[in-house]
């Protein structure tokens, strides 16, 4: 199980992400945009360095909603690969089965 604190943080982030994702994406599109003088870009390219850095959501980690284990994750299901399997051999995910062949 993760620590409560990493899993607070993610969660912290994630919803940073969601409310800084407009204006993150503009700016972006602004400082990249080739038309614009270079004093916009540069003005565009300053407004973003000073936005906080967790709304990036490049630093979102897909953990798993049950253990918050960040690695071996079915983004899916939301679930880490070890949980995944536990839950699909009960029956608990439906629409999954074992396969055989």
């Amino acid at each position: 199980m993760a620590k409560l604190s990493s899993i607070n943080k993610n969660n912290r982030r994630r919803a940073l992400s969601t409310k800084h994702y407009k204006a993150r994406k503009e700016l972006r599109a602004k400082s990249l945009d080739q038309r614009l003088s270079d004093d916009e870009r540069q003005a565009a390219f300053l407004k973003l360095q000073k936005m906080p850095r967790d709304g990036s959501p490049i630093r979102v980690v897909n953990r798993c909603e049950i253990t918050g284990r960040p690695r071996g994750n079915l983004k899916k299901f939301g679930l880490s690969r070890i949980k995944f399997r536990e839950l699909a051999l009960m029956g608990k995910i439906p629409g999954v089965t074992k396969a055989s062949w």
